[in-house]
């Protein structure tokens, strides 16, 4: 490990510790007799990554469902997030986070302002471990607040571990607080609302690489970060055992991540683009998408595709794995790809 990942290591696990007591209590003096009406909501996830700005569709749609007319701020970071919830109206503003704040001290301030000055009847702060989640949350100007973990109280079940339903699960049971009614519907999938414009726009791109239009297609997303990805020799061997099995009835194809990596050195068509939603509608006219452990896994899942996440870790597997029914889920090793064909012809079927 490299000192800067060693001191951004430390610096991270220091905010922690210093924030992790804020927002406790912050539901003690609720008055449960009052009636909850729920107009404007702030949600607060400053993270730039794709998947992690994906994993927040749920709790939006968890939100819009129980007030239709709701409308939502999200206090995030990057510049995905536009992108994400471009057909979702009522997402209302969002306020950006400037990637280096120290270099933009003027705009950090001005965004920090915002969230203050602005009041809402719900805040809620995505992930629980979010030094800036948990102070923004407690500066912000609202009547209820949410630090994330209010009500988690058995970790070994997945709607209080997995990072897309634990908002969800919280949200839920604040709710219940009020009107005293437990919720036990399927909690909403990762959604990036498709137009039916972008999906035929979707097919149109996949007819242009594929042989046989008259076959469904598997696509394969082979690049992660870090240690997340397998490397070369690994998908060569995995391309050796699916090839044969599924090249004759069933197109196969890469999408490519936009570092344009093929890590089957391209021996498949490919799709390269660097518009989300563009790949994400390539992803829905797809039968069935296997990805490494990547915000792409999420983009795939988020399209309604079925898709197959390969992980190497269990704790990662268990917090980020593809959510949703048709979905599936392979812990994987560096030399072995145990259990990824049989989980394909699964969904397949």
């Amino acid at each position: 490990m490299s000192f800067k990942i060693r001191v951004n290591n430390y610096r991270r696990v220091a905010m922690q510790t210093l924030t992790g007591g804020i927002g406790k209590g912050a539901l003690k003096n609720i008055n449960k007799n009052e009636s909850l009406i729920i107009e404007r909501v702030l949600i607060n996830r400053p993270n730039q990554r794709l998947g992690n700005t994906l994993l927040i569709t749920p709790l939006i749609q968890e939100i819009i469902e129980h007030s239709p007319n709701v409308k939502i701020d999200l206090f995030v970071k990057g510049k995905v997030a536009p992108i994400i919830f471009e057909n979702y109206p009522q997402v209302d503003q969002i306020i950006e986070l400037p990637k280096k704040p120290f270099k933009e001290l003027v705009s950090y301030a001005n965004v920090w302002l915002k969230i203050k000055k602005k009041k809402y009847d719900l805040v809620i702060n995505v992930e629980k471990k979010s030094s800036s989640g948990r102070l923004s949350t407690s500066f912000s100007n609202s009547k209820y607040k949410l630090f994330g973990d209010e009500f988690l109280c058995d970790m070994n079940q997945e709607e209080q571990l997995h990072q897309a339903q634990y908002p969800v699960y919280q949200l839920r049971k604040f709710f219940e607080l009020f009107d005293g009614i437990s919720n036990i519907k399927e909690i909403p999938s990762l959604n990036i609302q498709l137009s039916e414009s972008e999906i035929s726009k979707g097919k149109e791109n996949l007819e242009k690489i594929v042989s046989d239009t008259s076959k469904k297609t598997i696509a394969f997303f082979t690049f992660a970060t870090g240690c997340k990805c397998y490397n070369n020799n690994w998908w060569s061997d995995f391309y050796n055992e699916f090839y044969p099995q599924y090249s004759k009835d069933y197109n196969l194809i890469e999408i490519l991540p936009v570092e344009n990596i093929s890590m089957l050195e391209r021996k498949l068509p490919e799709f390269y683009s660097k518009d989300v939603r563009e790949i994400a509608a390539l992803m829905h006219n797809c039968e069935v998408v296997i990805a490494a452990d990547s915000g792409m896994m999420h983009l795939s899942v988020a399209a309604l595709t079925k898709t197959i996440g390969l992980f190497k870790d269990e704790n990662f597997l268990k917090r980020y794995k593809p959510y949703g029914k048709g979905n599936s889920v392979v812990l994987v090793t560096d030399n072995r790809q145990d259990g990824i064909i049989s989980e394909m012809k699964k969904l397949l079927c």
